[in-house]
């Protein structure tokens, strides 16, 4: 098994009680989440040829990857 890279409690070590308190009190943080895993998921599945992609599939990926954790960064920062 490998090791994803960008996890959210590797991103936000200080933050994973309240990310963990989030996601079960707030439905659309907890999606935004899953999708973040998701996409992570994808992005590393593309950095290892285990799924390759087109290099513009992959860089779209990384800036929604990007723009996910930003919005998380938000809701937990509030």
């Amino acid at each position: 098994m490998t090791h994803t890279p960008h996890e959210l409690n590797e991103e936000f070590p200080e933050q994973v009680e309240k990310i963990a308190e989030l996601k079960k009190s707030d439905p659309h943080f907890a999606k935004l989440v899953d999708e973040y895993h998701e996409v992570n998921r994808a992005v590393h599945r593309a950095e290892t040829n285990v799924e390759p992609v087109e290099e513009l599939t992959e860089v779209d990926l990384r800036k929604q990857r990007a723009a996910l954790k930003d919005e998380i960064w938000g809701l937990i920062s509030a």
